[in-house]
């Protein structure tokens, strides 16, 4: 069948289960043969519809190349991408839940540091005294290093986070952190506080199209029906 539309429904965690629901509430009973860990499903009595459970990160990456037609994902995760990727995706909606700000967070006892300027200055600090340059451990690269210079901040260096982001402050692999938080509650328990201007992007679920696959058949009225 040419005119399979494929959708993607992140595979887990609070976005899981809220996107779920949306199709629920549109009485869309997604079928799944191996039932929750299983990373294809359908629609009950819709054929040309395949479901793919995906990291939330990989929905951008699959829509950017067409291999989806319709995907469900952060906003964050799309001004994360790649320009080029962001040019083939087209937001269709943003949904009310999903809510979360990608922020800077520094350690509590930086006491001096409460703006983006006091930052620039313990940077230019640690070049001239320490001879190296602040370590900003992050898991949003692109935003990140986007934001700091737009700020004049210049004088650090990205390190690639790969679990806990907000650990590597207190074990020595970085200085501060950016990391996406809903209420702020686990940034506070690991003794870090956000910046005053510290916020970078606010973000929500939202649900994407791949621009090329406007043209495909039953699509709009799919994407009518999921975010009405």
């Amino acid at each position: 069948m040419k005119n399979i539309l494929n959708i993607g429904i992140p595979s887990k965690g609070r976005l899981r289960k809220d996107v779920l629901n949306i199709f629920k509430k549109k009485k869309l009973k997604l079928i799944s043969e191996r039932g929750e860990r299983d990373l294809i499903g359908s629609i009950k009595n819709k054929l040309n519809i395949k479901i793919s459970y995906l990291h939330a990160r990989e929905i951008i990456e699959r829509l950017g190349d067409n291999s989806l037609d319709i995907g469900f994902s952060g906003f964050d995760l799309l001004k994360e991408s790649e320009i080029n990727i962001q040019k083939k995706i087209n937001l269709v909606k943003k949904y009310e839940f999903g809510n979360a700000n990608l922020v800077v967070a520094i350690p509590d006892p930086w006491i001096d540091v409460q703006t983006i300027a006091d930052l620039e200055e313990i940077a230019f600090e640690f070049r001239d005294k320490k001879k190296k340059r602040l370590r900003v451990a992050t898991k949003y690269p692109n935003l990140t290093r986007e934001f700091l210079f737009s700020k004049g901040v210049t004088q650090f260096r990205l390190v690639s986070s790969l679990g806990a982001t907000e650990a590597y402050p207190f074990t020595g692999s970085a200085e501060l952190i950016t990391d996406i938080t809903s209420t702020g509650e686990t940034l506070k328990a690991n003794n870090l506080r956000v910046l005053k201007d510290g916020v970078i992007l606010k973000s929500q679920a939202c649900i994407f199209t791949s621009k090329k696959s406007l043209k495909k058949k039953g699509i709009k009225n799919l994407i009518r029906i999921l975010s009405k």
